[in-house]
């Protein structure tokens, strides 16, 4: 699970074994998980967070995207 950030106690990270499925980023803190689709930003699934917290991740992933999508094309060898 390769992290790509730590930010406001919030780990964001990738499975290594996720090759089948558009660029994504996992998210937890604090016992909640969350998974964001990196191309459009919009939730997939989350546990335990609130709207307002799922604001902030998106917030977050916003200002990551780039570098997160960048390292997802390294890691996975792949250009999407």
């Amino acid at each position: 699970m390769p992290t790509l950030l730590m930010l406001h106690g919030y780990r964001f990270y990738f499975y290594s074994h996720e090759t089948g499925e558009p660029p994504h980023v996992h998210v937890e803190h604090q016992g909640k998980s969350a998974k964001f689709w990196l191309r459009e930003n919009t939730c997939a699934r989350s546990r335990g967070y609130s709207p307002v917290e799922l604001r902030r991740i998106g917030r977050i992933i916003a200002n990551h995207r780039d570098d997160f999508q960048r390292k997802w094309n390294e890691y996975f060898n792949s250009d999407t």
